[in-house]
């Protein structure tokens, strides 16, 4: 498996460039680095060709590999908002990071497809779930043709969003599409709140298109309750031993957030120690 560093991991700021994000995830031992499409960064909706192939010819200046290319833009333009000028824009945003993911030569996309209602929501006004499922599905078929076309998967990541909830139920929706474009990003701290990592790869196998690695304690059950790796409640040596078991060698990336040197030093490691298990 690839190890990679999620540029969200990065202190990122308008003052520095791809050039020093990138030798600084070399330096602490990241072997690719996952970018991410934003509404700013070093990659946006508005970013060109010519902008994605720079940012490459740089990355293996440094010697790293772009793994994936993530998105959190799901959460603002969600593909299950009752409005249907905000389905129509994700639908959009899916397409243009498609483009850009192969322009910058990468297989994956991480595809948050939809919610019942955000995180920080102070009612209980929600999409009821057959709703939301059905409009994931609708959004989703969209952006097959753009993502067959462009040979680039829609990785339909496992989040927060109080929908796809099991294994089983993702499992099932990624079959639905019957189409090899679409793949599990499977990120194995999102769901210990209420599951176990290595059930899901167990069920989701080949479908896995690309790994994130976090850590979460169950006993703190808030945000607040993600934590370093091997410091929580994901069994990584049963996901190791289901990773190998599937046969999954694809990216393993650390998805962490505005992390200083020293933590960067103390995660590398332990991706190392968890990679080598």
């Amino acid at each position: 498996m690839l190890k990679g560093l999620s540029v969200w991991a990065l202190q990122e700021n308008e003052s520095r460039t791809a050039q020093e994000l990138f030798e600084e995830t070399r330096g602490h031992g990241f072997d690719g680095i996952e970018l991410a499409i934003g509404e700013g960064g070093l990659v946006t909706p508005e970013s060109t060709e010519q902008d994605c192939r720079a940012l490459v010819e740089v990355a293996e200046e440094a010697g790293l590999t772009i793994t994936s290319l993530a998105s959190g833009l799901g959460w603002q333009y969600p593909l299950t908002a009752d409005e249907a000028q905000v389905r129509e824009r994700g639908v959009e945003l899916v397409k243009q990071s498609l483009r850009a993911a192969a322009w910058l030569g990468v297989d994956v996309l991480l595809v948050v497809p939809g919610m019942l209602a955000p995180l920080d929501a102070e009612t209980d006004e929600h999409v009821p779930y057959d709703v939301a499922m059905e409009r994931m599905r609708t959004g989703i078929t969209r952006c097959i043709p753009t993502a067959e076309e462009l040979g680039v998967t829609l990785g339909i990541e496992n989040v927060w969003n109080r929908v796809l909830l099991s294994p089983t139920e993702m499992r099932d929706f990624i079959d639905g599409f019957d189409c090899a474009r679409v793949g599990s990003y499977l990120d194995v701290g999102n769901m210990i709140l209420f599951g176990y990592a290595e059930d899901w790869i167990r069920v989701l196998r080949q479908r896995i298109c690309a790994v994130h690695f976090k850590d979460f304690k169950r006993s703190v059950g808030t945000l607040e309750g993600f934590c370093d790796l091997l410091e929580g409640d994901v069994n990584y040596p049963a996901v190791m031993e289901e990773l190998r078991e599937v046969g999954y060698d694809g990216p393993a990336v650390a998805e962490f957030f505005g992390l200083d040197g020293p933590a960067l030093e103390k995660l590398s490691r332990t991706m190392d120690e968890i990679l080598a298990m």
